[in-house]
């Protein structure tokens, strides 16, 4: 009997290949949806869609589809994109995918919406999964809206909520932090000791391989974050651990970063680092997800010279 063939979209980018090695090495056959013709990739079949923006014919795709993986999207570009594009390429596109699914008799739809599904905020009490989602900005309701959309078909759906991952190829805030760390200076950032959640791409990969698979209950949502929490002092101390240096870590007093950083405009910026945002994965613990890797040691990993080929 062949393997389940699994229909994957978002293959691209950051957490792509990662999710792609895992299906692999779990044995699934893969099929990669992509907006434009693709160079083939060895035992993986490609489908090129168009673009998102658009309508898009899934049927041919889908066929002889077990699981669909819906991870591309219109990712979180901060304030100032159009509102309407957010709800096309998240929103609809994502329910138009799922539509087609169910009537392909798909058996699993799984959905990547984002923490910010549930809440905007850097800096306040756990996320829980019970509470009642309050999306503040315009990626975050598009990510809302379809997962109350998926609520609505008749379709074994998983919607995964996962909080800023990290790994290799990571951009934007933690490569910023990764190349802090790597800096041959003291950083005064030893203060900085409120938790955060964050989730190692390793963690994401098999919360997917978790929710394609029947243990996991569906038609609902799940936060997806590594179990611990860490403060960005020891993230830091992780990285330069990973790199062979010590801590090299001072502490000043947050307070005083947080005036300098009001001084230099920078409030919000400071408050993405410094801010408490935990989010709690009990729910996906409970039936049964286990992360494949421990936040320090991925972080060190990831801060480890890369060896020449």
């Amino acid at each position: 009997m062949a393997e389940p063939l699994v229909l994957l979209t978002g293959a691209t980018g950051f957490v792509g290949p990662h999710v792609v090695a895992a299906l692999r090495v779990a044995g699934y056959r893969l099929r990669l949806a992509q907006r434009r013709p693709a160079e083939p990739v060895a035992g993986v079949e490609t489908v090129a869609i168009g673009d998102l923006a658009r309508p898009v014919d899934w049927g041919a795709s889908l066929r002889g589809v077990d699981a669909v993986v819906h991870m591309a999207g219109l990712a979180h570009a901060g304030p100032g994109l159009d509102e309407e594009l957010y709800r096309r390429i998240n929103t609809q596109a994502t329910l138009e995918l799922a539509r087609a699914a169910q009537a392909a008799g798909t058996r699993r739809f799984v959905y990547l919406s984002s923490i910010k599904a549930v809440t905007g905020a850097f800096d306040r009490a756990p996320v829980l999964d019970e509470e009642e989602p309050a999306p503040d900005d315009a990626y975050g309701r598009s990510k809302r809206a379809a997962e109350q959309g998926l609520a609505e078909l008749d379709l074994d759906w998983v919607s995964l909520r996962p909080v800023l991952i990290y790994g290799e190829g990571v951009k934007a805030n933690m490569a910023a932090l990764l190349r802090l760390a790597r800096l041959p200076l003291p950083l005064p950032l030893g203060g900085l000791r409120a938790p955060r959640s964050l989730l190692a791409v390793e963690n994401l990969a098999s919360a997917i391989l978790f929710a394609i698979s029947e243990a996991c209950p569906p038609r609902r949502s799940y936060i997806l974050a590594d179990p611990e929490p860490i403060a960005v002092a020891n993230m830091l101390a992780a990285l330069r651990a990973g790199a062979g240096r010590k801590p090299g870590l001072v502490a000043v007093p947050e307070a005083f970063l947080r005036r300098l950083a009001r001084l230099a405009g920078r409030d919000e910026t400071f408050l993405k680092l410094a801010g408490s945002l935990v989010a709690r994965p009990d729910a996906l613990l409970r039936v049964g997800w286990r992360p494949a890797v421990e936040t320090r040691a991925a972080l060190m990993r990831l801060s480890a010279p890369r060896r020449a080929d």
